[in-house]
């Protein structure tokens, strides 16, 4: 009976003592790292992976991330150094390097993303607020990155957090200010669009009076030369002319008569009225020409000549 009561005490005894043992042993993963807590102090932390010891029902353990964390920071309105309103939305990411100082100031992941918002907003208030529009929005962007990242890290080292990057993911005109913007732009554009046509109207005006001057100026010229070339033509068709007519004058009535005919009894419906033996209907008569009179005149005898008076 004894040795039963012993063997049963020995059992419970063991029992109660491997779940002590058990109790006692933790793991740490990879990715976390782990505070010890002693009656609600913290003790010591735990940054490698494995197995580890703790005193049981007396320690307890707070396991705490150790990748790097992201934090969200909601857009805010910030005014530049030029007096600009830019609205800016952000992003940090950060790991906690020391989880005991971690643990006694925050607390808790929850804690630390306020805690971090505030100071990412104060750090981008103050870094923005130095510089222009211009250079947030395009030539510094990068070093004011760095800059912000900096001011946010040192002042969270206090909380046992490292910040790794601060980035601004935009940095724009609150909305009113980008439709004053836009509308100014687009008026500026127009006004240069108008200046443009201008200018283009007055050119085109330009070439087109030019051009015109030119035309002008060709056709006098050409007809001057035309005039010149057609008068010289004339007086050379005159001088052949009279030389003809100097040399057979009988011919050169007859080649003008011939263009008479043409030029009045041509196609056109002209009547004439005229006697058939009118002196423009000579040459259908006589081929020759000769009129009438001039061939009775050469058949008439010729007046006998009066005698002279006797001298005294």
């Amino acid at each position: 009976m004894k040795l039963g009561i012993a063997g049963g005490i020995i059992a419970v005894a063991l029992i109660i003592a491997l779940i002590l043992g058990y109790s006692a042993m933790f793991t740490v993963y990879q990715t976390h790292q782990a505070l010890v807590v002693r009656l609600g102090e913290p003790i010591r932390p735990i940054t490698t992976p494995g197995l580890h010891f703790k005193i049981p029902l007396i320690d307890s353990v707070i396991t705490i991330d150790k990748r790097i964390l992201d934090l969200e920071s909601p857009a805010q309105e910030v005014i530049a150094s030029d007096q600009k309103r830019l609205v800016v939305d952000a992003f940090a990411r950060y790991k906690i390097t020391d989880p005991l100082r971690f643990y006694q100031t925050l607390g808790s992941i929850a804690g630390a993303n306020s805690q971090l918002a505030i100071l990412l907003n104060s750090g981008l208030r103050r870094v923005l607020g130095e510089v222009t529009f211009t250079h947030v929005v395009r030539d510094d962007r990068a070093a004011l990155m760095a800059r912000i990242r900096e001011l946010v890290d040192r002042e969270a080292a206090n909380y046992g957090i490292s910040v790794v990057d601060v980035r601004i993911r935009r940095a724009d005109l609150p909305e009113q200010n980008s439709q004053a913007v836009y509308q100014r732009m687009q008026t500026e554009r127009q006004r240069t669009a108008a200046q443009e046509r201008a200018q283009g109207n007055q050119t085109a005006q330009e070439i087109r009076a030019k051009t015109d001057r030119d035309v002008t100026v060709l056709i006098a010229e050409a007809t001057a030369k035309a005039e010149q070339t057609r008068g010289e033509g004339d007086a050379t068709r005159n001088s052949i002319f009279a030389d003809a007519f100097g040399r057979d004058q009988e011919f050169f009535a007859f080649y003008r008569s011939m263009q008479a005919y043409e030029a009045s009894l041509g196609h056109k419906d002209t009547r004439m009225l005229l006697r058939p033996d009118s002196e423009f209907f000579r040459y259908f008569v006589d081929p020759s020409g000769k009129r009438p009179g001039d061939a009775a005149a050469q058949r008439a005898p010729a007046a006998p000549a009066a005698p002279a008076a006797p001298r005294q």
